[in-house]
């Protein structure tokens, strides 16, 4: 991507947007293009297709969905798979009507089997049954990665996916209904330590596997394949559009639990509710392909948890 290209990010107030645009501003790229949710509802076709003929953008970053962990996607199931196919079918399809040059979908890991082996190859997609409890959110993050397979075959796009691990970081969704499991931890353990409560509770057994990645290891991640891969026809046609992108390392809830538990400075006990749901046993992607390619994460899991820690306590202290 040239400094000066025409670059647009949809959900950049996201974690995971906010991040790209943080990487694309470090770089230098200087024609950064954004819109909120009320300037640009990307549930509109109507809206998106004004706002591509009148933009004109270059590249594109899909980085707009609607996310959640596993309470939210239990309780949301229709407005995951509606809102997150709404938004891609409009994004993707403008940006072929108007002649994007190339863009980048953001996908996650969810959308590989539930017993999937690990670690999980790019080319275990559809090899098996998905996780009940983020069903809808994989089907529509699938259909993504298909969409743009599909439009590169018979469009010639330069269409590409990201298939990121869980994420955490600066920017992340704290709220203990909506967030996922890192950010809840961090809030659940600093209100345990700041009202002096002797326990925390944690769902599940604490047995099941994951792997994390820190958001600007990602958006660095992203940048970096934006510019390098460019799948040839042969990939168009067999589906390999997209690439894993996490550290190729994971851990147990339980240890998580207890790392969280040091950094934040909580001095009582972590007590299971074995009456929640665990989800997938493990999810650890293989990341042959992006190391291959020249790519690797640089934040270690205990330093970044300190980082986004450090930016929570920051946004409470700016609440008093």
């Amino acid at each position: 991507m040239e400094l000066h290209a025409k670059i647009y990010v949809a959900g950049h107030c996201g974690l995971v947007g906010s991040a790209i645009v943080r990487a694309l501003q470090q770089h230098g790229y200087n024609n950064i293009v954004v819109k909120t949710h009320a300037e640009l509802d990307l549930l509109s076709q109507n809206a998106v297709g004004e706002f591509f003929a009148t933009e004109k953008p270059e590249y594109v970053f899909l980085a707009a969905a609607k996310v959640g962990g596993i309470l939210a996607n239990n309780t949301y199931p229709a407005e995951f798979i509606y809102q997150n196919i709404q938004i891609q079918n409009n994004v993707i399809h403008q940006s072929y009507v108007h002649g994007v040059k190339k863009l980048l979908f953001l996908g996650s890991s969810c959308i590989y089997p539930k017993l999937c082996p690990q670690p999980m190859k790019e080319e275990y997609l559809l090899s098996g049954p998905l996780e009940s409890t983020n069903e809808p959110y994989a089907i529509a993050k699938i259909a993504g990665i298909k969409m743009c397979q599909s439009y590169n075959r018979q469009y010639g796009t330069n269409f590409i996916a990201v298939m990121p691990t869980n994420l955490y970081g600066i920017g992340d969704n704290f709220d203990l209904q909506n967030s996922h499991v890192l950010p809840t931890l961090i809030r659940k353990f600093h209100e345990a330590k700041v009202q002096g409560d002797k326990t925390v509770t944690m769902w599940g057994t604490g047995t099941p596997r994951r792997e994390f990645l820190y958001v600007d290891d990602m958006a660095e991640g992203c940048l970096f394949l934006m510019d390098q891969f460019n799948p040839t026809k042969e990939q168009n046609e067999r589906g390999d559009v997209f690439v894993n992108l996490g550290t190729g390392h994971d851990i147990t809830i339980r240890e998580l639990g207890e790392l969280v538990k040091k950094v934040v400075g909580f001095q009582g006990d972590i007590v299971w509710d074995t009456t929640k749901p665990d989800g997938t046993p493990q999810k650890l992607q293989d990341m042959t392909k992006v190391h291959e390619l020249g790519w690797k994460h640089t934040v270690a899991l205990r330093e970044g948890i300190e980082k986004t820690y450090s930016w929570y306590q920051s946004l409470e202290q700016a609440k008093k």
